[in-house]
């Protein structure tokens, strides 16, 4: 939503039940982007004063008059490249965790997982755990800023897990049998539903029960035995 003024409608907005889900949306506009070199540093400096307005307040700090003053770009420039401040917070986000959470290498790709899953459990469980968390909420009545949030974050989030994945079906130590996706939402959907519910913490040890109990059944089993 602009400051004061309601979103464009999406043709599908009056199908919004809830929080955003897997689907087959449009990508955002962002390859018809400008791509000269003033336009990009334009874009780049919105990205960065978004990503310290988070820090320092929070979704509600980052709103498009505070992220105009602080970048130097002008609202009208802003609106050109993102729909609303939720979609500008998604993608300044998703360059946060990117940087936040780099993916593991240990040489074994069920570490690596493990590794993945702890890492994850961490920058939830710190002030950005807040942030994702407003982020979820601010999205149900964000359509458009919705669409962003799955493109340019979550979309890169699981990426990144697959990657994981696809290298622990490579080296045989998982069923690659089991669907990516699926995969991706058991080891780290139990993360998201901890951090929105507070039933239960975000700790490593509590990260390493989670992973081991996922991957348990993931294994590669032994075709002779089946075990």
């Amino acid at each position: 939503m602009r400051d004061g003024e309601p979103d464009r409608p999406l043709p599908d907005q009056a199908e919004w039940t809830g929080l955003p889900v897997q689907a087959n949306w449009a990508s955002p506009a962002k390859a018809a982007r400008p791509t000269r070199p003033r336009s990009l540093r334009a874009q780049q400096s919105v990205l960065t004063a978004t990503r310290e307005l988070l820090n320092e307040g929070g979704l509600c700090a980052a709103t498009i008059d505070a992220i105009s003053t602080r970048s130097g770009v002008s609202k009208a420039t802003i609106y050109k490249h993102w729909p609303s401040r939720i979609a500008i917070a998604a993608e300044a986000f998703g360059v946060e965790m990117g940087d936040a959470v780099p993916l593991p290498d240990t040489g074994d790709a069920l570490e690596d997982l493990s590794e993945q899953v702890r890492q994850v459990s961490d920058f939830y469980h710190s002030r950005a755990g807040t942030i994702f968390a407003q982020l979820l909420a601010a999205c149900v009545t964000d359509p458009e800023g919705a669409r962003y949030f799955r493109e340019l974050f979550l979309a890169g989030r699981r990426e990144a897990g697959a990657r994981l994945w696809r290298r622990a079906v490579e080296r045989g130590e998982v069923d690659a049998g089991v669907d990516v996706e699926t995969a991706i939402d058991l080891l780290f959907g139990p993360l998201i539903f901890r951090l929105i519910s507070g039933h239960a913490p975000l700790s490593v040890s509590e990260a390493d029960a989670l992973s081991a109990a996922a991957l348990n059944g993931l294994r590669a089993k032994d075709r002779a035995t089946g075990l």
